[in-house]
């Protein structure tokens, strides 16, 4: 249920693009983002840092598109939001020399110390990786060819993530298999 939660709005977005234009689908981005964080508080009582923080910056590029009748905004918030999150993952690990992922998730997952800091830069490079990609599809390709890659190029993030929890499996604390190793 969680995968439909987290796809809700960009399928919905891509539906009123596909049937109206960018401004429309972004209105109901907007409006689709505030409904699945509402969803995610009823359901967990709590909101994640990174749901507040892409909720806050799809309502800010959002206004500025509608406002400003301008689609750049709504198309470079994915690469803005991606820098941003790989700056504060380099900012733990470069300065405070701790992972900020460990910091996060460390109640839910019990992984040796060398495996959250592995992980802290996989998502780093994947985060440069994603912003850039984003923001070439943005300044070189159409506005549908963008919107198309914002759907197809979910397989990117599910990728990763099916990744990594092959990566993290044998490390798992409390797993026979990873205390051999």
């Amino acid at each position: 249920m969680k995968i439909l939660i987290d796809f809700f709005p960009i399928l919905l977005f891509f539906g009123a693009y596909k049937f109206y234009d960018i401004y429309v689908a972004t209105g109901i981005l907007m409006a689709a983002t505030v409904v699945q964080t509402a969803v995610m508080y009823a359901v967990d009582r709590k909101v994640t840092t990174m749901q507040k923080i892409t909720l806050g910056m799809i309502l800010a590029f959002g206004a500025l598109t509608l406002y400003l009748q301008d689609e750049r905004f709504i198309k470079w918030k994915p690469t803005v939001l991606y820098l941003a999150i790989a700056i504060a993952l380099t900012v733990t690990v470069a300065i405070f020399k701790k992972s900020f992922l460990k910091l996060m998730l460390s109640s839910q997952i019990e992984l040796p110390d060398r495996i959250w800091m592995r992980l802290n830069v996989a998502w780093i490079v994947y985060c440069v990786l994603m912003a850039a990609v984003n923001a070439y599809v943005a300044a070189y390709f159409s506005t549908e060819a963008w919107v198309d890659f914002k759907l197809w190029g979910y397989v990117f993030p599910l990728a990763f993530i099916v990744g990594q929890g092959f990566y993290i499996a044998p490390h798992l604390k409390g797993d026979e298999s990873g205390a051999k190793g």
